[in-house]
């Protein structure tokens, strides 16, 4: 029996998801989560066989939960669910070790096959994804994300500069680096570019 565990925050597509694979034979969904963190918590403590995450959910995302899981190496296999073919996000999900990387409006039979090959040991990709995923190189470095996630956030270039303990003129200059890299005229327009090609 293959042990599932889903986490979607959509109440009413998690269900559903539930309630198609619990009808095969051979699956058994045994726990369903509407954030990240009580997924990772759910993982960590029922050690199901495959859990399927959405990328967009509340407190932490599908991508950093997977991510986390790797680091502590956990044998759960991952399959992410997505509506998004940003290329940012497939590169994450290749790197944090997914098995799987599928359009949520599969038919509920190709998800079936696609838990039991993974389970089979290879790898599922929507094909639409993979077209999706050619694309350039995140051009921005671990520290150029930081400051504009803290953008985001709607910090100022001082209380970034105290966050991250830089002087105010080395937060000023990533922040010019960073639209130069995206070709954005302002802030707003870099954090909406890179959030659209799933670099932040």
């Amino acid at each position: 029996m293959i042990r599932i565990l889903i986490a979607e925050d959509q109440r009413l597509l998690r269900g559903a998801l539930a309630s198609l694979l619990d009808m095969e034979e051979d699956m058994e969904v045994v726990g369903q989560a509407g954030d990240g963190q009580e997924a990772l918590d759910q993982i960590l403590s029922l050690q199901p066989d495959v859990c399927l995450l959405d990328i967009e959910m509340p407190v932490i995302t599908g991508l950093e939960v997977a991510e986390r899981l790797k680091a502590q190496m956990a044998a759960c296999k991952i399959i992410i669910l997505t509506t998004f073919a940003r290329p940012g996000y497939f590169e994450r999900a290749v790197k944090a070790g997914a098995c799987g990387y599928l359009l949520k409006d599969e038919p509920s039979e190709k998800l079936a096959e696609a838990i039991r090959r993974v389970m089979a040991g290879h790898r599922e990709v929507s094909p639409e994804l993979v077209f999706g995923s050619f694309r350039q190189e995140n051009p921005l470095t671990a520290r150029e994300r930081d400051i504009l996630r803290l953008i985001a956030e709607g910090k100022t270039a001082n209380e970034i500069a105290a966050t991250l303990h830089l002087s105010h003129g080395t937060v000023r200059n990533y922040i010019s680096e960073t639209l130069n890299k995206l070709s954005a005229k302002n802030r707003i327009e870099a954090i909406g570019i890179a959030e659209q090609k799933g670099w932040l």
